[in-house]
């Protein structure tokens, strides 16, 4: 499916966009792990951690050394296959001696690794995972039936993406229009009915000035209007976007450079760039994504926002079949876009391509634009967590580190492997960075249970569905009904919703 494909592909991403550069790719610190003597096991125990992204070896090889210097424990992290993860802890916890006594694992997968006893409640005694520390959407990420069976580690999810060097020079624009329309306003109050100055010291106080009636300068040149820093910036952040109206609008009156060949576009065919568009009115599992009673897929709104979405295609015309997120991050790069919506990744990417000349830009990062006034959106996020074992016989050491890792040691996590940590109040040297934090804290985590399991892939038809010019309606009717089908174990059938045409009639794609 291409959302986990999409989040398995950070880790060559991170890499290749150089985010380890700072500290060095492949520092010795994992291996330092290994030449501790044979008899220092005798005095320090051992600690095993199982991992899945091969970008965080360094990191947590550099962590568990340090972990193991302060405190009288050894840490052994261990890069493992993703193929049958849980299936294969679950096998060695049961039948050797080599499982792992705390892993790194997506949140959807905590229900699975709980009722398998593989996930024990967090022994969180310096209290570490709270509100205080961690949003809304990453606490809720690690609950389980009122239960924290994990330390929030890294999340990912999606923001908007626009060129800020197309918008300031948009900016800048506006504002010399109206510096030039006051200039002339003030000009007009200054003739009387005769069209004659009112005083003549008003045109000997402009050439006192070094500027003449017609805006020249001492050599008779016009002067270049220089917005200051400050306003432009301003009226910069008025123009960011904050609904699909808003975009659609700026894309119906934007006089756009030769080399742009769109005002946005998107990978319209994966659903993780898609799920902001319903995540605010449809709800599986509830908060926490562990209630099969708390299932919402069909209802007015929803119906609702999936037809803005597919109005769209009337407007930007985008192919399902012929453009992926690479593509798109590719024709962004290019500077053929103006704005696009992108995961975490895309921050890397940018900063590698400025380095290598191929992006002469600067960008921006901001929160995913509601549909309308009306219509509101919520990214979709995943929060991988760090769990301790059911089955170790070391919980409170494996919490201990797990507390050490996802909190004090949080800090320069994204700084060496790009993952965004999920703790609040780290700082970035990258500010567009630390923007995806504030839209992780408005997300809808991704759902826990195994009864939906499929419920990503069945969405991401529908979006197709719907894309290409299906109803609405009757698409995430039949879509909610498999998967209530599934839930309660017997055939359901929800009630018809009519589509309300009268409410979207006219409000999208009626281009000029």
């Amino acid at each position: 499916m291409k959302l986990w494909k999409r989040i398995a592909a950070v880790a060559a991403v991170a890499a290749a966009a150089g985010v380890l550069i700072y500290y060095g790719i492949a520092s010795d610190r994992l291996a330092d792990l290994t030449k501790i003597p044979d008899n220092a096991l005798l005095s320090k125990p051992t600690v095993n951690l199982w991992y899945t992204d091969e970008a965080l070896s360094d990191y947590l090889g550099s962590v568990a050394l340090d972990f193991s210097e302060e405190k009288d424990v050894r840490v052994i992290p261990k890069l493992v296959s993703g193929l049958e993860y849980l299936e294969t802890i679950n096998q060695d916890s049961l039948q050797t001696n080599s499982y792992p006594d705390l892993y790194i694992i997506s949140n959807d997968c905590l229900e699975k690794a709980y009722l398998a006893g593989l996930a024990s409640p967090v022994k969180d005694e310096a209290g570490l995972v709270s509100e205080e520390n961690f949003s809304r959407p990453a606490l809720e990420a690690v609950t389980y039936k009122d239960r924290l069976v994990g330390y929030p580690f890294y999340y990912e999810t999606s923001a908007l993406i626009y060129n800020k060097t197309y918008m300031e020079a948009l900016a800048a624009a506006s504002l010399e229009a109206e510096a030039d329309a006051a200039e002339g306003e003030a000009a007009m109050e200054a003739l009387n009915e005769n069209g004659e100055p009112l005083d003549a010291g008003s045109t000997e106080g402009a050439a006192e000035g070094g500027q003449d009636a017609e805006g020249e300068g001492e050599a008779g040149e016009p002067e270049t209007f220089v917005p200051e820093e400050a306003q432009l910036e301003e009226r910069i952040n008025a123009m960011i976007p904050s609904t699909i109206d808003d975009i659609l609008s700026f894309a119906d009156s934007y006089d756009a450079p030769e080399q742009v060949e769109a005002v946005f576009k998107w990978d319209v065919d994966d659903i993780f760039y898609n799920y902001f568009f319903v995540g605010n009115y449809i709800d599986v599992g509830g908060s926490c994504g562990d209630d099969t009673e708390s299932i919402d897929i069909y209802n007015l709104d929803a119906i609702r926002c999936l037809m803005a979405y597919q109005d769209l295609n009337q407007f930007f015309s985008i192919d399902p079949d012929e453009v992926d997120y690479d593509s798109v991050i590719r024709e962004f790069i290019d500077g053929k876009l103006v704005f696009t919506v992108a995961t975490t990744d895309i921050v890397g990417r940018i900063e590698e391509a400025k380095k290598n000349g191929e992006f002469p830009y600067e960008y921006g990062v901001t929160n995913i634009p509601n549909i309308d006034e009306e219509l509101k959106t919520r990214s979709l996020s995943v929060t991988n967590a760090v769990v301790v074992n059911g089955y170790s016989q070391k919980k409170d050491i494996a919490n201990e580190f797990a507390a050490y890792l996802t909190g004090e040691r949080a800090q320069n996590l994204y700084e060496r492997t790009g993952r965004m940590p999920a703790r609040k109040g780290v700082s970035f040297e990258n500010p567009q960075a630390e923007a995806f934090g504030r839209e992780y804290a408005l997300s809808v985590p991704i759902p826990k249970m195994m009864a939906t399991s499929n419920y990503w892939v069945q969405m991401e038809i529908a979006f197709t569905r719907v894309w290409s010019g299906e109803s609405a309606t009757d698409t995430l009717k039949a879509l909610s009904e498999k998967i209530m089908t599934q839930v309660t174990g017997q055939p359901f059938e929800e009630e018809y919703i009519e589509e309300p045409v009268e409410e979207t009639e006219g409000y999208i794609g009626e281009e000029e």
